[in-house]
């Protein structure tokens, strides 16, 4: 990933202010090391970008399978689906231009950390579940625009633009989630559900990796 010049820096107001309360939500930055690290392995970043593309769509889709009965649910998530979608050609465009192969990498075990917590489907009409699932979404994309906007200053600016240009849509899928889970929980549940998945979360990026992955922890030295 040789740059020419790096990435333009986040200043415009309205993304400062987007970015300041992801922070909020996340309970600790990328740590640094992440950041090293990605810049050390460019394909496997773009790679499990994609892979994470597909994977937001994916999740989308089911929940529009799932819960029928929801009009804005289902409208939510089909738009969301489809920009993922967007994005993960806009990643594969990226990858062919700089002669990127698409090969099979595993799993971080990000996702499947946070997943481990969401509740087996129990109170009126097996809704917990749901507003776990929702309250799991919006820490990932939260966390995704948080990387996003840390890695744009120290890439290429074909990659430091593409990033900057994913920091408002990822922002809005975290809204998304959220305020869907709202509609399924008191305020007093969601924020205890909110508190749970934030404890997870943090332990999860900041505990140390033995792979390198787009949500993965530093690499263990």
């Amino acid at each position: 990933m040789a740059a020419q010049r790096h990435g333009a820096p986040t200043t415009d107001r309205k993304e400062r202010a987007m970015l300041a309360e992801i922070e909020q939500f996340l309970p600790c930055p990328t740590p640094q090391q992440w950041i090293a690290d990605a810049l050390a392995n460019p394909e496997i970043l773009l790679i499990d970008h994609a892979n994470c593309e597909k994977k937001a769509a994916s999740t989308a889709m089911n929940l529009i399978y799932r819960y029928t009965d929801d009009f804005d649910l289902m409208n939510k998530m089909s738009r969301l689906a489809r920009e993922e979608l967007r994005h993960f050609e806009q990643v594969l465009a990226l990858m062919k231009r700089r002669g990127v192969v698409y090969r099979h990498i595993d799993a971080a075990r990000y996702a499947a950390g946070l997943r481990e917590q969401v509740r087996a489907n129990a109170g009126a009409e097996g809704k917990q579940k749901l507003v776990d699932i929702l309250v799991v979404g919006a820490f990932i994309e939260a966390r995704s625009c948080e990387r996003f906007a840390a890695l744009a200053p120290h890439v290429d600016s074909e990659l430091g633009d593409f990033y900057r240009s994913l920091l408002k849509s990822e922002s809005r899928h975290y809204k998304d989630y959220l305020t869907l889970a709202g509609r399924y929980a008191e305020p007093a549940e969601l924020a205890e559900r909110v508190a749970l998945f934030r404890g997870i979360e943090g332990e999860l990026i900041e505990r140390a990796d033995s792979e390198f992955r787009f949500h993965s922890g530093p690499l263990a030295a």
